[in-house]
């Protein structure tokens, strides 16, 4: 028993344990439940113009998606849940210096991915006042890009308040609910690029 102790002590040193759950983490949770049910809503927005499309046809004639690209920079996105989540496990065994780099990393992705949208939302010929498609379109698109541009600020300000040589004590906490704010985006963009994109 008492070796099986040890072991157990000397597979966490130097990684930083939490006996429960940060109150910050948890505060990210909870309200990222309430984001949840504000994308709800307008994925039942969408399933009801959908449904009520004439003719049947979804997305209406003359809609021109570039599926395969938006594909790709879906795949970037997804990759970058990867790229932070490393970050998160570099920080729990605070290798710092190694954490910063894929926080970065994961910036670049967010910034490709949020780039392809912005070059979407100039080229595709579908505008938000042609048809509900277009207006479904920009409007579940632009709020995702928002979140998405707004995840890339709160990693900028994680990278200025990893600065210094030491970390804080809370700076894992921080490191984490970012993390989780991340996950949620991409995978918010996954059900959307299913819907937009995909489903027909």
């Amino acid at each position: 028993m008492s070796q099986a102790v040890s072991l157990e002590k000397s597979a966490n040193l130097g990684k930083i344990v939490h006996e429960r759950p940060p109150m910050l983490a948890i505060g990210v949770m909870i309200w990222l439940g309430s984001e949840l049910m504000f994308f709800s809503g307008l994925f039942a927005a969408f399933f009801t113009i959908r449904a009520h499309a004439p003719g049947g046809v979804w997305p209406p004639a003359g809609t021109k998606l570039d599926t395969v690209q938006a594909g790709v920079f879906t795949a970037i996105l997804v990759a970058s849940s990867f790229t932070m989540q490393r970050a998160v496990f570099l920080e729990e065994w605070r290798r710092r210096k190694e954490a910063k780099k894929w926080i970065v990393a994961t910036i670049v992705l967010g910034a490709l991915f949020l780039g392809n949208q912005v070059y979407e939302w100039t080229h595709l010929t579908t505008r938000w006042t042609t048809n509900a498609y277009g207006s479904l379109f920009f409007i579940m698109t632009g709020l995702h890009g928002l979140h998405v541009f707004l995840g890339l600020v709160a990693m900028v300000f994680l990278l200025g308040r990893m600065k210094g040589a030491a970390g804080d004590p809370g700076e894992l906490s921080v490191v984490q609910g970012v993390s989780y704010y991340w996950h949620f985006v991409d995978i918010v963009w996954l059900g959307l690029f299913s819907c937009l994109f995909l489903l027909k």
